[in-house]
């Protein structure tokens, strides 16, 4: 049975009772791991919070923090009082986010190199760990912290958001995993190819590496309606150069000229209509439960080890029901 993780990021468009309730029914199913994400809705360590609180097995991940939004001595601090609260269950799952998130909602500059991130990653260990810390680098300078609590028996992993092939290599040589991020099966072995080289220079293999991928899925009678949705958060997605990058490079590349041609325009209902079906296709599952476990094995053949079920809501539908449909059709 492949190992599967889902998405819990209802909340609060959930009553706090359900979402609960979602959280303990992902787990009884089987999932392997829950994951809570962060742009501007719920923060991802109180979600992880409750997650961890509220189940037994389950892991739990955040997908993702923005290293940037939170230093790395609170980021050690929260993930080594998770890991005591849930033993062996806790990810910590990390990105670089976008200049518009970091500068504009949070006021903090933006620094895109890699750099930052392989800093931050490595004072979140020593903080975890409850190592001093006495660290001097490019972005961050700290003299003389100390957690105060005993470090947690096991350490929190540390997974990486990545799509480019530098950070897919620094994923492969300082974390635990990697999180991939809106990526057809077929685009999973290119990605899988650069993770090996990073994980070359640290000296290892990706034995025990996490491969995790978030696929946008909705388990529907009316794929229509869904795919309509889904058309305008690619064309979101698009717009922004580092994923029109990455979507160039998976195959889409007329699609990225044609979107971003008439968005630029003003057009915008025309740059969702220039979202192709091969594009939405390859970048959503959308059907039946039949199809969508299908398409899910499509991607642990292509090599992920956790396929995410990321549910996709469209306008107008019962959110909790399709949650419910959509969670419920894995594993």
């Amino acid at each position: 049975m492949m190992r599967l993780g889902a998405v819990l990021a209802a909340f609060p468009a959930l009553p706090l009772a359900e979402y609960l309730a979602l959280a303990r029914d992902v787990e009884a199913r089987g999932y392997h791991t829950a994951w809570a994400g962060e742009t501007a809705g719920g923060d991802a360590i109180t979600l992880m919070t409750l997650l961890a609180s509220q189940t037994q097995r389950i892991g739990v991940a955040s997908g993702v923090i923005p290293i940037q939004t939170r230093s790395p001595i609170i980021l050690g601090m929260s993930a080594a009082t998770l890991a005591h609260v849930a033993p062996g269950r806790i990810s910590l799952g990390l990105g670089v986010s976008s200049r518009i998130i970091v500068e504009q909602w949070h006021g903090v500059p933006f620094h895109a190199g890699l750099g930052q991130i392989r800093e931050a990653v490595q004072i979140i260990r020593m903080t975890a760990a409850g190592e001093r810390v006495n660290f001097e680098g490019k972005f961050y300078r700290l003299k003389n912290f100390k957690l105060t609590a005993p470090p947690p028996s096991t350490p929190p992993k540390i997974v990486l958001a990545a799509l480019g092939p530098e950070m897919l290599e620094l994923a492969g040589e300082i974390a635990d995993g990697v999180l991939l991020n809106w990526i057809p099966p077929e685009a999973v072995p290119a990605s899988i190819t650069h993770l090996e080289a990073g994980t070359r220079r640290a000296g290892r293999t990706l034995d025990g590496f996490e491969i995790a991928g978030f696929i946008r899925t909705t388990v529907t009678d009316q794929p229509e309606t869904a795919r309509a949705g889904l058309a305008r958060d690619i064309t979101g997605y698009a717009i922004v150069d580092a994923y029109a990058s990455f979507f160039r490079g998976v195959g889409y590349a007329d699609e990225m000229t044609a979107i971003n041609t008439a968005w630029k325009a003003g057009d915008r209902s025309g740059a969702v209509r220039e979202v192709s079906p091969r594009v939405l296709d390859g970048l959503g599952v959308v059907g039946d439960e039949k199809f969508c476990r299908e398409r899910f094995a499509e991607y642990a053949r292509a090599g992920l080890t956790m396929p995410v079920v990321l549910p996709y809501v469209p306008e107008g539908v019962d959110r909790a029901a399709s949650l419910r449909r959509t969670l419920g059709a894995f594993p």
